[in-house]
């Protein structure tokens, strides 16, 4: 509706695991992809699947943080399943998972926050996805829902 004035970052909705996560941020800015504890808590998944490491994630703004462990995650994108390393963080933000280079070198995707959405080529094929306000992901009711929380900064 406002076609190009607009300033919005990228966020999908996405299957993770048995779960259906919304304000997934696509952030070509980024190093690693990024899960806080609190979406693996939302999604019931153990910390026992956490593998420790002694990896630092510093932000944008050059502060820092240890990252609590690593963790492979299966993700539903548009109809392609993909396994990602995430640095699972104890950080309070306003995504439920972050997509970052690692995610999206590996995937050859192209996204535009101008555009609001994402392309990628899989099985010979385009593979378009669009921004979270325009999807109905899954109107499944047995699928869990993780929304996000009220918008907490960067």
């Amino acid at each position: 509706m406002e076609g190009k004035k607009h300033n919005r970052t990228l966020y999908l909705i996405v299957k993770c695991e048995d779960s259906v996560v919304s304000r997934v941020l696509v952030d070509n800015g980024s190093s690693a992809n990024i899960c806080p504890l609190s979406t693996l808590q939302k999604m019931k998944i153990g910390s026992e699947r956490i593998h420790l490491n002694s990896v630092y994630v510093r932000g944008f703004d050059g502060r820092g943080k240890d990252s609590v462990g690593d963790i492979i995650l299966k993700l539903l994108i548009g109809p392609v399943e993909f396994t990602m390393e995430f640095q699972v963080l104890e950080v309070v933000v306003s995504y439920n998972l972050l997509l970052g280079r690692p995610w999206i070198h590996a995937v050859k995707a192209v996204s535009s926050s101008l555009h609001q959405m994402m392309k990628f080529e899989w099985d010979r094929q385009e593979i378009v996805v669009h921004d979270d306000e325009d999807l109905s992901a899954c109107n499944d009711t047995i699928v869990p829902f993780v929304e996000a929380e009220e918008d907490k900064g960067p």
